[in-house]
């Protein structure tokens, strides 16, 4: 059987934890609504996908070459929240317990680090899924390459069609596509009028963006042909901001990605540690796969 390599897009899956589980504090009073939550998460994707090779990928420091095109980047963005900020040493001594595999870059986003690990393990002819719900990825989505989306008590998995299905164009496209309609979550600007719909259909009448700026007197509409001719500059500086970089230099290989039974003992202090009953009765009689809500009581 082909090899199954899951990545964890660290930050993505603990801001969705945190913000899905409130007010949640252990015998100390400390927050651990975050560590709960990131913990079943990754309990409920390693039971549905038994990935043969995992990783958990944090960005480290400011993105270097995408505040170079654009200074603005990501400015927008408030800091941490502080009763997350105190549970991310906990969440790193947690994964480590897991023996989920840290990997990290100084100056490098999380985003390029896993666009080349999957790239990476998908020349190997491996499987890859991404978990993370950051629309970016789809760029990568792909025969081997798959987006994992957590969400509840179900997760999500999109594939080629599932892009189309969705935002109208292929994964080719996405570049193009979210070049067009900007970032607000990353201060990224589009090309004004320009929404999903329109992008969509720009894109499916001339193919790429390069296509539709060389015949752009030809958008009917003047507001809109007004719009891109005013903003072809940004759309090309925009499409290097929104492309993952797949060739970060990492001294990461396959062969050290491999999923390996969890360190129980030191698991099971950070779960007494934080008052997380049921995990630490899961972890020492482990029951069937599958059978865990994604949220269920601590």
């Amino acid at each position: 059987m082909a090899a199954t390599v899951l990545l964890y897009d660290a930050y993505s899956l603990i801001y969705r934890a945190f913000y899905a589980i409130r007010f949640l504090s252990g015998p100390d009073g400390q927050p651990v609504n975050a560590i709960y939550g990131l913990a079943k998460m990754l309990q409920k994707m390693a039971a549905d996908h038994t990935p043969s090779h995992h990783a958990a990928v944090f960005d480290l420091g400011p993105p270097r070459k995408r505040l170079t095109l654009l200074p603005s980047y990501k400015a927008q963005r408030p800091p941490t929240p502080p009763d997350l900020d105190r549970q991310l040493p906990v969440i790193r001594d947690m994964l480590e317990a897991m023996r989920v595999p840290l990997v990290e870059a100084e100056g490098e986003e999380a985003d390029d680090i896993i666009a080349t690990l999957a790239t990476r393990a998908a020349r190997a002819d491996c499987h890859v899924l991404i978990a993370s719900n950051d629309k970016d990825f789809m760029q990568l989505v792909g025969p081997l390459i798959r987006l994992l989306r957590p969400d509840g008590k179900e997760s999500t998995i999109i594939d080629p069609d599932g892009v189309r299905k969705r935002y109208g164009v292929s994964p080719e496209q996405m570049v193009d596509f979210l070049s067009l309609l900007g970032d607000s979550v990353d201060n990224i600007p589009g090309a004004p009028g320009v929404g999903e719909k329109t992008a969509a259909q720009l894109l499916q009448n001339y193919g790429a963006l390069d296509n539709l700026l060389a015949h752009v007197a030809e958008v009917t509409k003047p507001k809109l042909r007004d719009s891109l001719i005013a903003s072809a500059e940004r759309l090309q500086t925009n499409r290097q901001l929104i492309r993952l970089q797949a060739d970060i230099p990492l001294s990461v290989d396959l062969e050290s990605l491999k999923a390996r039974a969890p360190d129980v003992t030191a698991l099971a202090v950070i779960y007494r540690r934080c008052g997380f009953k049921s995990l630490l009765a899961r972890l020492e009689n482990p029951c069937p796969s599958g059978q865990a809500d994604l949220f269920a009581g601590k």
